[in-house]
């Protein structure tokens, strides 16, 4: 049974005197203040404010070299060595902690295309367009003698990449060809060739170490696999792609770097479409790296800018650059996850902070508690538009900033005329394809 009654809510037709009753609630405990979130709250715009004031994130510069810097490759025990290669063919190993060179000498004729630390990190090994593989110490002798190659190895084909094996002692070159080496013969043990003219970037995964990475001439990207006999399979993108890096975390999943301006994250269980596309350099990106927690990567690019991504997001939540500072050629994250270095075309290698306004050198307790808090702040209010638009304000040059509008026009511009010619066509006739797919071409098995 129904029954229906008229009810009046007095709030809808009496209006506020300063005679009614309010139910205030009351805090019990005294250690709150009544005052809590509002103080909070200041408390985190200031540290988000703060956050940006101190936000100085180049370090130091790192010259020496005679030509465009071509490659770099950190040391896999040693936080203070860096190896670098130049255009002009020149090796250069660095102490980074003081900033000075220790050793330099003129590997290849020609340019120096690769570089890698062998098993043990005694020796390393460079390729170059000389097609020659050598393999040096990597200490200085006591005799300051002239740098002699400890084995030289003369390749069929060109080289243009190189990686190695996290522990055992192999590795991988490319360029004609995929080919796969052992440290102690002078002979490939196996080659891999999917019909492609050239491969120009190779990579060994960091957790499934029997799988290979290539990036192609031909806008594909390549996976193989050290126990098969040849690849497995191969995407075809719309551009081509430059530099690949995997997640030292995950063992299935690996970005990229491309010429249409972007990034993408990949999963290998399922290459048909990327997991994430990266957006916000203006022109093609050069270099890609993870850092060692696999939660971020660092992108270079030819628009003259360094930027910081996290893996699920879309869009850069550092962008570095400086006045000076040309093209990127090479990028690196250092393995103690606070420094970044970078190599471009103006000859100079330099140092960045991983994050922008951290503190450099030993934290007294009071720092680290006063740190903690800030940033526990920071997190808590970070939906906050004041506090949201303070932490995400970053200083561009004019170039970038005028690209970047360019490039959102355009892309406004092809969605609404694919949203138009998709409402006045038959339905199914204008499939919808989103960000994701539109610049993926084909995949192969």
């Amino acid at each position: 049974m129904k029954v229906k009654v008229l009810s009046r809510n007095p709030d809808e037709y009496l209006r506020e005197t300063k005679r009614d009753i309010h139910k205030v609630p009351r805090n019990y405990d005294p250690i709150l203040h009544p005052f809590e979130a509002p103080r909070e709250y200041t408390r985190a715009l200031n540290a988000v404010k703060l956050d940006r004031v101190f936000a100085k994130p180049f370090v130091g510069n790192l010259e020496g070299h005679k030509d465009a810097v071509s490659c770099m490759c950190k040391h896999p025990g040693k936080l203070q060595v860096l190896l670098s290669g130049a255009y002009d063919g020149e090796v250069r190993i660095w102490n980074l902690p003081q900033r000075t060179c220790e050793y330099n000498f003129l590997a290849h004729d020609g340019v120096l295309r690769g570089i890698a630390f062998l098993s043990g990190a005694e020796h390393f090994i460079t390729i170059g367009d000389d097609k020659t593989i050598k393999t040096w110490r990597a200490r200085k002798s006591d005799n300051n003698e002239e740098a002699v190659p400890t084995n030289t190895i003369i390749s069929k084909t060109i080289l243009t990449g190189i990686t190695h094996h996290r522990s055992d002692a192999f590795f991988a070159t490319c360029g004609e060809v995929c080919q796969l080496w052992e440290e102690t013969r002078n002979e490939p043990i196996r080659t891999f060739k999917w019909g492609v003219d050239s491969l120009h970037d190779v990579k060994y995964n960091y957790v499934q170490t029997n799988l290979l990475a290539a990036c192609a001439s031909d806008r594909s990207i390549i996976l193989y696999d050290t126990r098969e006999t040849g690849p497995l399979r191969r995407i075809v993108m719309k551009l081509r792609t430059n530099r690949l890096s995997w997640n030292p975390m995950e063992a299935f999943t690996f970005t990229c770097a491309n010429e249409d301006y972007n990034l993408y994250t990949f999963d290998t269980r399922k290459l048909s479409t990327p997991v994430n596309v990266h957006m916000d350099h203006v022109e093609a990106v050069t270099d890609v790296d993870y850092s060692p927690t696999g939660k971020e990567f660092v992108s270079g690019s030819y628009d003259k800018s360094i930027r910081i991504f996290q893996t699920n997001k879309g869009h850069s939540k550092e962008v570095y650059h400086t006045k000076r500072m040309q093209r990127l050629t090479s990028i690196i994250w250092s393995l103690d996850n606070k420094y970044i270095l970078s190599g471009s075309d103006e000859m100079n290698i330099r140092v960045w902070k991983a994050r922008a306004s951290e503190k450099l050198g030993v934290l007294k307790p009071r720092e680290k508690a006063a740190l903690k808090y800030s940033e526990a702040l920071k997190e808590k209010f970070a939906s906050h538009p004041q506090v949201q638009r303070i932490a995400r304000h970053r200083q561009i040059p004019k170039h970038i900033y005028n690209a970047q509008s360019e490039i959102r026009r355009i892309r406004e511009k092809s969605n609404r005329k694919q949203t138009n010619r998709r409402m006045h066509s038959k339905k199914g006739a204008v499939p919808f394809v989103s960000e994701r797919q539109k610049h993926i071409v084909r995949e192969d098995a």
